[in-house]
């Protein structure tokens, strides 16, 4: 049996538990993952730990073996055109995949969501079939000028 964990401004995890979650994610992100801090930044915005954050949610899937995914859907603070959420991380553990917790944890996010919800992907990531089935589209090509 799977359950749902959820953190948000109303709910922050401990320093344990943040440091699970970084640590989960840094890990079963694998090359499509960011360094510690970043996801610590990532985390800390989603549950408005940081003044300037217009918060969001972790959602953290489990069953009787522990962790079998983690995802971050941060607020924008805007909509219409550009989305009320974007989700930053999503990890399924490297040996549960296949199994349906990504397809869950989309679902309970997109279901959590208020408003509607953009994700970035590489095109070699293999999420993107269940990205797609789920109804994200590919609307714009996505370009970064980094500084």
């Amino acid at each position: 049996m799977t359950v749902f964990k959820i953190y948000n401004a109303n709910t922050k995890p401990s320093k344990e538990e943040k440091d699970t979650i970084i640590n989960f994610l840094h890990t079963h992100l694998q090359e499509f993952g960011d360094n510690k801090e970043d996801i610590s930044k990532c985390l800390d915005y989603a549950v408005k730990d940081n003044i300037s954050a217009h918060g969001g949610f972790v959602l953290v899937i489990k069953d009787k073996q522990g962790i079998q995914g983690i995802t971050i859907i941060n607020e924008t603070g805007m909509g219409g055109y550009i989305p009320e959420n974007i989700l930053v991380y999503i990890a399924v553990h490297q040996e549960a995949r296949g199994k349906g917790y990504g397809k869950q944890l989309m679902q309970k996010a997109i279901t959590l969501a208020q408003g509607d919800i953009a994700l970035h992907v590489e095109p070699n990531n293999p999420a993107i079939h269940l990205y797609e089935k789920l109804g994200f589209e590919n609307k714009y090509l996505e370009m970064r000028l980094k500084k």
